[in-house]
């Protein structure tokens, strides 16, 4: 045992580590961004249109599904920062293999290796999710838990921030320049390597493995609240329907490039819009569900359904402000803050919904029915083909839309 002073030194090492680690793995993620950066690649190489409907969802589900199994077996495992260690190793290999794939393949094969790369990298990214609660709660204090992720969410929104910057001063050199980018993707993968260093040393004490059930069928068992549980059942339909709110994103982007006279630059405005949103709203949103999360997840729904029905009518009327290159980002900000909303509040909801066990399996079973619906989902992407791109992201709105009314109608406050 560590005296006060000894332990007071290993928790301020731990928040720094934490902190820092976070932070990169956040700063990491602008790089490969479903909902921008990669939408944004996938046109330059001349990948198939239907594979931009598949990138939220990989991204998404592919974290998503394999949670219940993962935390059924890292509860075996005593020291559980190496579970996120090796997470962040394997994504940083991902990272890799997608900026090869950019830089020499092109058309299809460029397309179906990026995606490959991307399903990889997600299910790694469940490896962190799963593994870095547990090592938040052994090695930091309660009271200071919100403050590691706040810390890192902020200080990575910021670098979002100055990346977008100088990707607009300097899009005169990177015009259609999709080699740079490429490299700028490879050479991120130290990103995650460092991450995984910092992570390494971080201070945690041995979890508790006994009572653990060796068989694999009692995870599922969990899945009985959906039919015992109305309240829940509800929530997961209506976040099932909020999905269409992060669905609809890379389409705004791929509108934008179609009309823009340099992509870079439209990247680096979507980028920083994006970076902006998070920044600014995401204080206001955790105050107000604070409030009450019910509301956050109607009127932030509302404000994505009249982002899309926005754009759609810009688009279809040809209105004047929709050839100018600042109203897309306009409305991405404005999608990008409502998403913020949906996300914050739904999180709150969900842990205020229930106490200890009961919380826990409600988060397991809620992101694994919510990954397999995601890859569901990615199949509305196929009607990009018989309709307009505008009409998709309205149809993807008018979904959203359900989801508030049954907020309205069907969850009652917590």
């Amino acid at each position: 045992m560590l005296d006060k002073e000894a332990q007071k030194k290993v928790d301020k090492a731990n928040v720094y580590r934490l902190v820092v680690s976070n932070f990169l793995i956040n700063l990491g993620d602008v790089l490969i961004n479903p909902k921008v950066t990669l939408p944004w690649l996938l046109q330059s190489v001349g990948a198939p249109l239907f594979l931009l409907g598949w990138l939220v969802p990989i991204r998404e589900s592919g974290s998503l599904l394999p949670q219940v199994i993962i935390a059924h077996f890292i509860y075996k495992i005593k020291i559980r920062k190496w579970v996120w260690v090796l997470g962040s190793v394997i994504q940083s290999l991902c990272v890799v293999l997608i900026g090869f794939a950019a830089l020499l393949l092109e058309g299809d094969s460029a397309g179906w290796v990026i995606i490959s790369g991307l399903v990889v990298f997600s299910v790694a990214r469940g490896l962190n999710s799963v593994a870095s609660k547990d090592v938040l709660g052994k090695t930091i204090v309660k009271n200071k838990r919100g403050s590691v992720t706040g810390w890192s969410a902020s200080a990575a929104g910021f670098i979002t921030i100055i990346i977008a910057f100088s990707m607009l001063l300097g899009f005169d050199s990177l015009h259609n320049n999709t080699g740079l980018y490429v490299w700028g993707i490879v050479a991120a993968t130290f990103i995650w390597l460092v991450a995984a260093l910092i992570y390494s040393f971080v201070r945690e004490p041995f979890s508790e493995v006994g009572g653990v059930s060796s068989s694999l069928l009692s995870v599922f068992k969990e899945f009985a609240l959906l039919r015992t549980d109305r309240t829940f059942r509800s929530f997961v339909i209506a976040r099932s329907l909020f999905l269409c709110a992060a669905l609809s994103a890379p389409y705004y982007v791929l509108i934008a490039q179609n009309n823009a006279q340099n992509s870079v630059f439209t990247l680096g405005l979507f980028i920083l819009v994006s970076g902006l949103a998070s920044l600014l709203s995401s204080p206001f949103w955790g105050l107000f569900s604070d409030y009450s999360s019910r509301q956050v997840m109607v009127f932030s729904s509302l404000l994505s359904v009249l982002s899309g029905v926005g754009l759609f009518f810009s688009a279809n009327f040809e209105l004047e402000m929709f050839s100018g290159s600042w109203f897309l980002p306009l409305l991405y900000f404005v999608l990008s803050i409502a998403h913020q909303g949906i996300r914050i509040g739904r999180k709150t909801y969900l842990v205020n919904l229930g106490e200890g066990n009961r919380r826990t399996s409600y988060v397991s079973v809620s992101n694994t029915v919510i990954g397999i619906i995601l890859l569901g989902m990615s199949s509305i992407s196929l009607l990009s083909y018989v309709v307009s791109l505008e009409t998709l992201v309205l149809i993807f709105s008018f979904i959203t839309l359900v989801g508030a009314v049954m907020v309205i109608r069907c969850l009652p406050e917590v």
